[in-house]
């Protein structure tokens, strides 16, 4: 895969990096020898920036006497090394006294992947449970500045060799950068900065408006930094699904993955694509897909715009969820109960009446009713929801079908003809390659705006949390639309479920979305003295 070189680093440099990165010239390192708030601090800030994590390590964090890094090479490190080892010998006297696989989520790591496209950062993060993911914001970052070849940076293996390729991203990326000027020109002009409204919360809110606006035109290919912190046997299981992945790039990173692992979680990912039960647990996988692919049905057309649909809920959810409400605080059993029939309404304002804000959580209770949707909206947007981990969902394959979402705030600018020319080339130029090297390869040229569908299955708890967070007016308009009628689904079948869920936005106002957000922001800043 050809991918702009990692940083140029001089030798005092190289130097001062070795004690904390597994390597210093690889797309995949592991952290470590750093607290772990530091990690936690340094991931936060590598999501929001165009510089590597080598460079945000030393240009930022290295340098600040409070991040409480030791910079004396002799300090404690051997001390360190010894305790680490003691660590790995304990951890492996348990997994071979015991057997016990749940062993491997006691140890962890950070690593940081660089360089890779969105498309190949979606399958990391399609992790449920034992991994945390944070992606490169395409909110707060530019993307379209080139490498240091002057190339614009996006994935180039040789698998996607093809003439239409490179010409069609190229338009995209170019594109993006001809409109950004014009686009911040006109998002500024319609939210003109207001009396006590800093400098920097104004021209981070418009900036970030401009990208919103502009973020379909990126190709799935774009290449984007991650960072991962998970334990060992979420770490295994990932390695050994990206072995079996339809995609070369994704089954690089799985070799990527392993051998960086195995410098500091070693005992925890040893087994991930050994020949026992590794690779012939990535062999399944892949026979699996290829035998259920063969016999799923194919049709072109779907829906020509955003839509979400309630496929599946359970008639008796409220009762489930009174019940399982009742029944720590009963002694009798689960169908005695169901059967004694309390007031549901007085058990439900019981549990959930007073929630004052939404991080007033809903209560476990609520995972009785379970609801499956199937959703139609932009990759942009399903990149923001696919974040919720503790939901089922699976999506169909990119592509450019069912269309494309074009921004009001475009058409406003009058700009609305080059964006949609663009994102109508982007399709030419993919089914050309979907027709000569498949849809799957195809998937990399389909831009953010285009359309996809995938379902969801989840349980009320979790809808209460996912839409009332991403119906704040701070996010993004398409999957605030998309959070707000997936509520709208559950008002129609479960009223009074749903009408507890108080913080779920339905507003539609056009906004600056970020202007809230960066004002606090600057008030927290002017507390903390800067």
């Amino acid at each position: 895969m050809e991918a702009p070189a990692p940083d140029a680093l001089n030798p005092t440099e190289r130097a001062l990096l070795e004690r904390y990165l597994t390597n210093l010239d690889g797309r995949v390192f592991a952290l470590r020898n750093l607290p772990e708030v530091v990690k936690g601090a340094l991931f936060s800030r590598y999501s929001r920036t165009e510089k590597s994590l080598r460079r945000v390590l030393l240009d930022e964090f290295l340098v600040d006497p409070d991040a409480g890094i030791s910079l004396d090479p002799t300090g404690s490190l051997p001390d360190e090394r010894i305790s680490s080892e003691r660590a790995e010998a304990f951890y492996q006297r348990v997994l071979v006294g015991y057997g016990d696989d749940s062993v491997a989520e006691l140890a962890g790591a950070h690593v940081a992947i660089e360089r890779v496209s969105m498309l190949a950062a979606k399958a990391l993060e399609d992790s449920r449970i034992g991994l945390s993911p944070l992606e490169k914001s395409t909110r707060y970052v530019r993307f379209d500045r080139p490498g240091p070849d002057g190339r614009f940076l996006y994935y180039r293996g040789g698998e996607l060799r093809h003439p239409a390729y490179e010409p069609a991203l190229d338009s995209l990326f170019r594109t993006f950068s001809e409109l950004l000027t014009p686009v911040l020109e006109h998002v500024r002009h319609r939210f003109p900065q207001q009396g006590g409204e800093g400098d920097r919360a104004w021209k981070s809110a418009t900036r970030a408006k401009a990208f919103d606006l502009l973020r379909g035109l990126l190709p799935a290919a774009t290449l984007t930094n991650l960072g991962l912190y998970g334990n060992g046997r979420a770490f295994e299981y990932l390695i050994t699904k990206s072995a079996a992945s339809e995609l070369s790039e994704v089954r690089a990173l799985s070799g990527e993955l392993q051998s960086e692992l195995a410098k500091v979680i070693p005992a925890f990912v040893r087994r991930a694509l050994d020949e026992r039960y590794g690779a012939p647990a990535a062999a399944r996988l892949e026979a699996v897909r290829g035998k259920v692919s063969m016999l799923a049905p194919r049709a072109s057309g779907g829906p020509q715009g955003p839509e979400v649909r309630l496929i599946e809920h359970d008639p008796q959810a409220e009762a489930k969820v009174v019940a399982a409400a009742l029944y720590p605080h009963s002694d009798l059993g689960w169908g005695e109960l169901r059967a004694v029939g309390v007031e549901p309404a007085r058990v439900l304002d019981a549990l959930l009446g007073d929630r004052a804000n939404r991080r007033h959580k809903a209560p476990r209770a609520l995972e009785q009713a379970v609801y499956t949707f199937e959703l139609s909206a932009n990759f942009a947007a399903y990149r923001d929801l696919q974040r919720h981990r503790m939901l089922t969902q699976d999506r169909q394959l990119l592509g450019t079908g069912l269309g494309y979402d074009l921004p009001a705030g475009l058409a406003e600018a009058g700009l609305a003809g080059r964006f949609a020319a663009a994102q109508e080339a982007a399709a030419r130029a993919q089914e050309r390659i979907s027709a000569d090297l498949g849809p799957s390869l195809a998937q990399y040229a389909v831009p953010l705006a285009y359309r996809l569908r995938w379902f969801v299955s989840a349980n009320l708890r979790e809808i209460f949390h996912l839409c009332e967070l991403r119906t704040t007016p701070q996010g993004h308009p398409d999957y605030r639309l998309a959070a707000q009628e997936m509520f709208r689904r559950v008002q129609e079948v479960h009223p009074r479920l749903a009408g507890y869920a108080r913080f779920v936005d339905f507003s539609q106002a056009d906004e600056l979305e970020r202007r809230s957000s960066e004002r606090r922001i600057d008030e927290k800043l002017a507390q903390l003295g800067g």
